[in-house]
């Protein structure tokens, strides 16, 4: 399988992201520095949209995988709603012009102010996760005199196959209220005017592969659904989150036609919900390169390092994960590949961003470009060493632009006293 997107690719022997030299944006822009691709973004979001498209639905954009602004109003034009999980993702969506009522707002600890804050702005929904929660919410919304839309996040102790670090759906995970809570909490919420039930929803993980885990999410969520409407509880959506993998390396995720024909077929008796979705990875992992110049080679009795000026505070995922990101060269060579670690500047032996990975060796002053980077990539970064973050760059039409400007140590110090 191809290491390149098709937004990626070499023109002759330079890497360009939609035909736009790398070269060129690090001549510019200095490294390291985050480069993405509007067109695959664009095509990402129509693909799962067509998708999709048997039912009423809403792709509500999991803003936690890149907040950028310019990318977030770039689905907002696309008519995406937004999956939020703190006060400022919330803020965030509403400065990029994404409609608040097409806002879910997740996450385990949502503070008073931030509950006040998404019932002035008509939320589509708070996804409550615990008992005390749904009691905040209610509290806040009597003060405020408005009723709180909200769902029940369920946990449906499902697997989703994924690293440890990102599953979400199991009952020794923090996240959502199990089964028989969940009958529980609507059944209260009933008997309470300031809040109001709109749906269900369940996020069971990230990079899933395999329709198995979804099917199994989603009929724990209609067997709940089922229970509420035998009560009177009737629902208007369900939101079956996020998670839907991407190839890294070896992995082979599910077409999304075979995705959205087991939710057809499993929703076929529900004909009045619509489906919510919370995609963030699948849509931005693939358009996004960090670009970044070897700085030194040396060499160990066992070892040959390559030291670039990236690190761990630009690139958190394979310090934090282990994860695997391609790495290729910008200027396409022929020299003959040996095993290198590529490690960063940052004073932690886990600024490590490959091992033992065969790799041309490099000169000095190289650039390389590190694949697949445009999510969980600058939106966890940050300064640790006194290192300022890198710009971000959106590549769109055959022209590019800085969407977020490099840091400056005089931003590392402005707020200190």
């Amino acid at each position: 399988m191809s290491t390149l997107e098709p937004c990626i690719e070499y023109r002759g022997d330079r890497l360009a992201v939609d035909g736009v030299p790398l070269e060129r944006i690090a001549k510019d822009v200095g490294t390291p520095a985050y480069v993405y691709s509007a067109e695959e973004i664009q095509q990402r979001f129509a693909a799962l949209d067509a998708a999709f498209s048997f039912r009423d639905h809403l792709i509500c954009y999991a803003m936690k995988a890149n907040p950028s602004l310019s990318i977030c109003r770039l689905l907002a034009k696309l008519g995406a709603g937004a999956d939020v999980v703190s006060g400022g993702e919330f803020r965030r969506a509403v400065e990029a012009g994404i409609d608040p009522r097409k806002v879910v707002f997740s996450g385990v600890g949502k503070t008073d102010d931030e509950i006040a804050y998404a019932l002035r702005k008509r939320a589509l929904a708070l996804n409550v996760e615990s008992q005390e929660e749904l009691d905040a919410v209610a509290r806040v919304a009597g003060r405020l005199g408005v009723t709180a839309r909200f769902t029940v996040r369920l946990n449906p102790n499902v697997d989703a196959g994924t690293h440890r670090h990102i599953t979400t759906g199991r009952h020794d995970n923090k996240f959502g209220i199990d089964f028989r809570g969940a009958l529980e909490l609507y059944g209260r919420a009933q008997k309470d005017r300031r809040v109001k039930a709109v749906g269900i929803q369940s996020h069971i993980g990230s990079q899933i592969t395999q329709v198995k885990p979804y099917r199994e999410a989603l009929s724990v969520i209609l067997t709940l659904a089922e229970r509420l409407a035998r009560r009177g509880q009737k629902l208007e959506y369900i939101d079956m989150g996020g998670g839907i993998g991407i190839t890294y390396r070896d992995e082979v995720p599910m077409p999304l036609e075979t995705l959205a024909k087991e939710v057809r077929s499993q929703l076929s008796v529900w004909p009045g919900l619509k489906l919510l979705l919370e995609p963030g990875r699948f849509l931005t992992a693939d358009s996004g390169v960090l670009i970044t110049r070897v700085l030194y080679r040396k060499r160990t009795e066992s070892t040959r390092f390559v030291i670039v000026d990236a690190a761990m505070n630009d690139l958190l995922r394979p310090a934090l994960y282990e994860a695997y990101h391609p790495i290729v060269p910008v200027r396409r060579t022929r020299s003959a590949a040996v095993p290198v670690d590529v490690v960063g500047p940052v004073c932690e032996t886990s600024d490590c961003f490959a091992k033992a990975r065969p790799m041309p060796w490099p000169s000095q002053g190289d650039l390389w470009a590190v694949l697949k980077a445009g999510a969980y990539g600058f939106s966890m970064a940050s300064t640790y060493n006194s290192r300022p973050r890198p710009p971000e760059v959106l590549v769109s039409g055959g022209s590019y632009r800085v969407i977020r400007a490099r840091e400056t140590f005089e931003d590392l110090v402005r707020h200190e006293r």
